[in-house]
């Protein structure tokens, strides 16, 4: 069963009063005993400039950086002012109360816990 599934997201409605562009950042899901762990990388990105919704079973990662030029001429430029933005699809069997989210040196670590109803556990057998 595919718990963390990546949304189309065309057709979801960008927040932000001025129309941008937004990079899809290079993401890797890992599952654990506990967890599902979604790295997703966002150079330049501040925790500032980082905005993480939940919306019903929708998980948004938005992140802006902040392009302020310098006062200087560009003689060669290939990064791209625009921001970033994956969505995910989350199922029931994550408890979304309990998300939590990391940002060091560009890598946004975004941890979403799994139920307790469907953890893995030992049952004891009787006499």
């Amino acid at each position: 069963m595919n718990t963390l599934v990546e949304k189309e997201t065309s057709h979801l409605p960008v927040k932000r009063a001025s129309e941008e562009n937004f990079l899809l950042p290079a993401t890797n899901v890992v599952e654990t005993r506990d967890a599902y762990i979604i790295e997703a990388e966002m150079p330049g990105v501040s925790r500032e400039g980082l905005e993480i919704t939940l919306e019903a079973n929708t998980l948004i990662l938005t992140g802006h950086r902040d392009h302020t030029p310098p006062k200087a001429t560009a003689l060669y430029v290939e990064s791209k002012p625009a921001g970033f933005r994956r969505v995910f699809e989350v199922e029931p069997v994550i408890d979304t109360a309990k998300i939590s989210a990391h940002l060091e040196q560009g890598l946004l670590k975004v941890q979403l816990p799994k139920a307790e109803r469907v953890k893995p556990r030992r049952i004891p057998v009787g006499d």
